[in-house]
């Protein structure tokens, strides 16, 4: 096997099951019940969700709020996924660039489309500072709209990137500890212990990088509201 086969969808009788490693998070999320509260585990987890929409609704007006339930969603989504992803003979969607773009793409695009039907002079005049001498005009607006659309592939590119590169990073570590665990158990020892902070280290940029990409997406919206 070659380290990028990792990243390659698995399939069963030459069906994908990526669908089915997309699904999987939702069942670790509590169902409906007749109760309150179900267990120590559904308490907790509803105490992680009303931090985290807190978290992403702070920097946003009133009018963003109608947009928690689907910033919040996105965040946990993201957030079980990329952890879940860490676990051994795992497939983890995020590291497919199809999977980013096609989340990063709509939600920018509503975002836009949100400040073009409310304020659409505001909007527009982003592209274009104020006080900006007349013969740059044609070129800043030119940047700005490049910037404007570069956005999604950003957004997209930096959660698949950052994902992909610690998986290799895990995957090249764990394979020299295992070939120098006969020849040299002192070292491969030592890359042991380099594979277990590499581990926690992943743990933590999978929370960040799932934070990272709602956040930048909160504040896309906040430009447009």
């Amino acid at each position: 096997l070659s380290f990028f086969d990792q990243f390659s969808s698995p399939s069963l009788l030459g069906i994908p099951l990526v669908l089915i490693s997309m699904t999987f998070p939702a069942l670790l999320l509590p169902s409906q019940d007749n109760r309150w509260v179900t267990s120590r585990l559904s308490t907790l987890q509803l105490w992680a969700v009303n931090q985290i929409t807190k978290q992403l609704m702070t920097p946003l007006d009133k009018k963003g709020h109608k947009w928690a339930l689907i910033l919040t969603s996105l965040m946990v989504f993201l957030l079980l996924i990329n952890l879940l992803g860490l676990l051994p003979y795992t497939f983890t969607p995020t590291t497919q660039l199809s999977m980013s773009l096609a989340l990063a793409f709509p939600l920018w695009l509503a975002t836009l489309l949100t400040g073009l039907r409310n304020q659409p002079s505001t909007t527009l005049g982003h592209l274009l500072p104020e006080g900006t001498p007349t013969l740059l005009i044609p070129a800043l607006v030119l940047i700005e709209t490049t910037s404007l659309l570069i956005r999604p592939i950003a957004l997209g590119v930096r959660l698949t990137a950052n994902l992909t590169a610690g998986h290799l990073l895990i995957q090249l570590i764990s394979t020299a500890t295992i070939s120098l665990m006969t020849t040299m158990p002192v070292v491969s020892l030592l890359t042991f212990l380099i594979l277990f902070l590499l581990t926690i280290l992943e743990v933590a940029v999978a929370m960040i990088q799932a934070y990272v990409f709602v956040l930048l997406l909160s504040l896309y919206l906040q430009e447009n509201i």
